[in-house]
């Protein structure tokens, strides 16, 4: 098995490890899977933390995040703010700077874009019929 996150080589003892050129594990089409199961076990979850103008008025994206298991990076957006916290929620207390301005933390939902990815095509709009 690969090593996880919280097993780093760095805070493994040397000696336990095995030695550099021993036979690989498997071929490299299941390594490559192995790989891929450890990320996919391992990825932080995407969080936006948007900011509320009034009453839903208006809103704008204020930082990005990532959620790991004890603790949260953001980053926001106009380059003043990165910082590492104990969860997603407490960033919205450093986004919530005004009285008219009130923070949330929005868990990124995939199913939820609107916009095509970068290298896909977009579906062509229906043509609507011409009254006559």
């Amino acid at each position: 098995m690969l090593t996880q996150p919280d097993q780093s080589p760095t805070e493994v003892d040397p000696a336990t490890l095995p030695p550099l050129g021993n036979e690989p594990l498997c071929d490299e089409a299941e390594f490559a899977q192995e790989l891929a199961e450890l990320v996919a076990d391992n990825a932080p979850r995407l969080f936006a933390v948007v900011q509320e103008y009034g009453e839903r008025v208006d809103g704008r994206i204020a930082a990005w995040g990532l959620a790991f298991e004890d603790y949260a990076d953001v980053i926001g957006l106009d380059h003043n703010v990165y910082v590492g916290l104990r969860s997603p929620e407490r960033a919205v207390r450093i986004f919530s700077h005004h009285p008219h301005i009130t923070a949330h933390v929005v868990w990124v939902d995939p199913e939820a874009r609107t916009q095509p990815e970068s290298g896909e095509v977009a579906s062509p709009e229906p043509e609507m019929p011409h009254p006559r």
